[in-house]
């Protein structure tokens, strides 16, 4: 956590704005889980009409202009694109990138990196032909792209990242359930929201591995991130969005126990 005169600092001059969709979590929430567990305030722009012209015109948003959201707009006015580029940038300012330096940042960087494959694997299971097409146009490839998805893909994420966690030099000390160190980070962070969209959307599946105990550290880091300072609070607000027809949908058809 932030905590100290710099905090106070960054509390009051904050100009951090979030560009993003309205109604869904989405990638933006990865941005908004690091600023609601450092209690570092921002805003949010959701113009849904206003929102992809803005980011495309260099004229309004600076240069250079923006492929898609989530963008942030920084307390300089620099604007900045792209969900891991943006949490590499302020994971330092807000205490998140680890607490040995510019190597461990590298480390922090790359886990967010690829929580963020299985976050895209995942949305590209009911969205395996195209985005701009219906689930119902393309549900047929759907269902293939479930099975293996279920069988090959999830297991082997989790299976990586359970080796992250166990092979943690301080994990013997923290409980098992910290990616990088003994402090949370923003890996940390975005493995607990993409976990909680792969249980949204597949909730046999995850409940079938879970009984297995193959995985007890990467479920006990969900466990802990989502009750920890910050993130319990903004659970309880209601502010934080619920799962529904962004990147993590539940399809009864496309989940199973095997």
């Amino acid at each position: 956590m932030v905590d100290g005169p710099a905090a106070k600092k960054q509390k009051k001059d904050a100009g951090y704005v979030l560009y993003y969709w309205p109604g869904i979590p989405g990638r933006g929430e990865y941005v908004r889980l690091a600023f609601e567990y450092a209690g570092v305030p921002y805003s949010e722009n959701l113009d849904a009409k206003t929102l992809v012209p803005t980011l495309h015109d260099a004229s309004k948003i600076g240069f250079p202009p923006h492929f898609a959201p989530p963008a942030l707009k920084l307390p300089s006015g620099k604007v900045i694109s792209q969900t891991p580029a943006i949490l590499n940038h302020i994971a330092p300012i807000l205490g998140l990138a680890g607490a040995k330096g510019k190597e461990e940042r590298s480390s922090v960087n790359q886990l967010v990196l690829t929580a963020l494959d299985l976050c895209n694997e995942t949305h590209d299971v009911h969205h395996p032909i195209a985005s701009e097409l219906y689930y119902e146009d393309q549900k047929e490839t759907a269902l293939d792209r479930a099975k293996n998805y279920r069988e090959n893909r999830l297991p082997k994420f989790l299976n990586h990242f359970q080796a992250v966690l166990a092979s943690n030099p301080e994990g013997e000390s923290n409980g098992g359930s910290y990616l990088i160190g003994s402090r949370t980070t923003t890996a940390d962070l975005v493995l607990f929201h993409v976990l909680d969209g792969v249980e949204f959307a597949f909730p046999k599946r995850v409940a079938a591995i879970k009984a297995t105990g193959k995985y007890d550290n990467i479920f006990t880091l969900k466990e802990r991130i989502q009750n920890e300072k910050g993130i319990k609070e903004y659970i309880e607000s209601g502010r934080r969005g619920k799962f529904s027809l962004g990147l993590f949908r539940h399809y009864p058809e496309l989940d199973g126990d095997e």
